[in-house]
């Protein structure tokens, strides 16, 4: 794995150097979401950083590509983002997590499962992240966006959660995986790029993703039903480079702060716009304005199922992730259980 991901970077950073070399501190180089994600990236975040000194009114450039175009895979973003061969990057907590579990703390499956609540535990672990980000990774959170609650597309039918059992599903973090084995599932670690190979070749039989993700990725052409009941909500989050941030100017670090503000904003609003969208495109639904129709089968969601996930934060997945993350971090657990338990009514 670390020969590929030095591979990746030497590579990123043949591509990096191939940019023009402008005058020192008035370009920013940044590495961000994947072109694959949909049309968040696509319509908020390349705009933003395309148009970078407009957005922040700074006299400053960025130098944007996305991961993927790069050649790197999400859960190496955090390394690149430590090596300081890109300024700026976009995080997908999830995939990142495997090298800081902490950073797993506002996802735990069945914590953050809609837009609203995810909206409190995220600005409740806001300062916490953002600390941890600079004391382990020399990074600076500047904003956060969900993909949505994301939910289970199968290319064979099921009637509730109960039908995985036995089934290989694509799981994107240790929570989730810990949760399938609950459902005596088979959880299978695959990068977002790779899920939609796998279904169609039958690697997986089911995999769990945004609708609006997996509108964009094609999963609806080789999957056939879909169960729209949220596990977890998948947080972006945008870190700088800390060295970077220091040698800014006082001003300069409050405009930037501040157009992220209004990124964040613009970006969570229209993800729930997207993920509406997207749920009645998947499905043959109308309206359908911003994604593709298809004609997938809905799986309606029993009480029962959606008891079995609220159920999990405090039966499987706290616990779990309380367990691997204290070892790498001593307060990670009680850090959780002063900013995010009263958020979400739990002692």
């Amino acid at each position: 794995m670390m020969k590929k991901l030095k591979l990746a970077l030497v590579a990123a950073a043949a591509l990096a150097l191939a940019l023009p070399a402008p005058a020192q501190n008035t370009r920013l180089r940044v590495a961000g979401s994947l072109v694959s994600g949909g049309q968040i990236q696509q319509n908020k975040e390349q705009p933003f950083f395309e148009n970078f000194a407009k957005n922040t009114g700074l006299p400053i450039d960025a130098d944007y590509k996305p991961l993927d175009v790069l050649g790197m895979k999400d859960a190496d973003s955090l390394r690149v983002l430590k090596s300081g061969l890109f300024d700026i990057v976009a995080l997908r907590l999830a995939q990142v997590s495997r090298d800081d579990p902490f950073l797993l703390g506002p996802d735990i499956v069945g914590l953050s499962t809609d837009y609203d609540t995810a909206r409190k535990v995220v600005d409740a672990y806001r300062a916490p992240l953002d600390t941890r980000l600079q004391e382990r990774h020399g990074a600076k959170l500047l904003g956060t966006y969900p993909f949505g609650p994301q939910i289970m597309f199968c290319k064979t039918p099921i009637a509730g959660l109960a039908d995985l059992r036995g089934k290989k599903v694509r799981v994107s973090d240790q929570s989730l995986a810990r949760f399938i084995e609950r459902l005596d599932g088979i959880p299978v670690a695959l990068a977002f790029t790779e899920t939609q190979q796998a279904l169609e070749r039958g690697v997986v039989d089911c995999a769990i993703t945004g609708p609006s993700s997996a509108n964009s990725a094609g999963w609806p052409e080789v999957t056939t039903h879909v169960m729209p009941i949220g596990f977890q909500i998948h947080f972006v989050a945008y870190a700088i480079n800390l060295k970077k941030w220091n040698a800014l100017p006082a001003g300069q670090q409050a405009r930037m702060a501040a157009a992220f503000q209004q990124l964040e904003a613009d970006t969570w609003a229209y993800s729930r716009e997207l993920w509406d969208d997207a749920s009645r495109c998947n499905v043959g639904r109308e309206p359908c304005k911003l994604g593709k129709r298809y004609a997938m089968k809905e799986v309606p969601v029993k009480p029962a199922d959606q008891k079995l996930v609220r159920d999990a934060v405090g039966a499987v997945s706290l616990p779990l992730w309380a367990e691997v993350c204290d070892k790498s971090y001593d307060k990670c657990s009680a850090t959780w259980k002063q900013v995010v338990a009263p958020v979400v009514g739990l002692r």
